[in-house]
């Protein structure tokens, strides 16, 4: 079973909708390049805006506040998903593109989703769950270990020249 909403306190975890890709998008590149994790020429915001695939091709889910406002977002990518990294096994999961608007930062938004990911990966009954971050993402990276995640250096990749990933990997 696909749980489709989760519910903690005053933010609430649910698929994005169409209405809302082009927003989810902008914020995924404000949030990009603001933080320093892609330049103004990176072909990587392109990819950050096209949300339609994502949503059709993985699940984009959103975190929502009482008035429905995205709070942030995360992309999970589950078995069979062309969305998964490519450092991914076939038997893991992963998730990608999370992202937290910086007004929402401090109020566990980007813990929930990270739970809604580890939630989703137990009802598939897949082993383990996996990602890629930058390594300048220092929040997301304790955030990461704080919830179980250990890092995986065998797996670290660099998907361009200059562009270098870390990764982190859970049991389920």
């Amino acid at each position: 079973p696909r749980p489709a909403a989760r519910n903690l306190g005053r933010v609430l975890i649910r698929p994005a909708r169409p209405d809302e890709y082009d927003e989810i998008g902008e914020l995924a590149v404000r949030v990009y390049l603001a933080e320093g994790y892609t330049r103004a020429d990176s072909r990587y915001n392109a990819v950050l805006r096209d949300v339609a695939p994502r949503a059709e091709k993985a699940e984009l889910m959103v975190a929502v506040d009482d008035a429905d406002r995205i709070l942030g977002t995360v992309t999970y990518a589950g078995l069979g998903s062309p969305y998964a990294e490519h450092v991914s096994s076939p038997d893991e999961a992963s998730f990608r593109m999370l992202v937290v608007d910086p007004a929402a930062r401090g109020q566990g938004v980007g813990e929930t989703l990270v739970r809604w990911c580890m939630d989703r990966a137990q009802a598939s009954g897949v082993n383990s769950l996996r990602l890629s971050t930058q390594p300048g993402m220092t929040a997301a990276g304790r955030l990461y270990l704080r919830l179980g995640f250990a890092r995986t250096p065998e797996r670290d990749w660099s998907p361009e020249p200059g562009v270098d990933l870390i990764t982190y990997g859970r049991q389920i």
